[in-house]
């Protein structure tokens, strides 16, 4: 199993909403345009839009440190906007494992699937 799921909770600090949504723009037009191996980046906004989750998922990978190297600054910018937490689901390579190495991304193996 190489594909990988991400999961990105934000709570956002007082007046950054609109920054969020203006980012999140931009970052979907990166996946969109220049990732080739991103299956599925949505955004969903709780209803007073305080809080959204992403959900991505991606090939495998290498196709996550694409997307990674992609979005650069602005996946750093966009982090900024939040409170943020975010669990990797999946078998990531040892590349990605040592890229995540020092980060706050909790990382999740398969236990059970079908």
């Amino acid at each position: 199993m190489s594909e990988l799921q991400g999961i990105g909770r934000f709570t956002f600090h007082a007046g950054k909403l609109e920054e969020f949504k203006r980012l999140s723009a931009q970052c979907m037009e990166i996946v969109r345009t220049k990732d080739t191996g991103t299956l599925q980046y949505d955004i969903y906004f709780n209803d007073d839009q305080s809080e959204a989750i992403v959900l991505e998922r991606y090939r495998d990978s290498a196709a996550l440190i694409e997307h990674a190297a992609n979005l650069g600054d602005l996946g750093r910018a966009i982090l900024a906007t939040g409170l943020v937490s975010s669990e990797l689901l999946g078998e990531p390579s040892a590349e990605l494992r040592a890229q995540l190495a020092d980060s706050p991304v909790r990382l999740f193996t398969p236990f059970l699937s079908l």
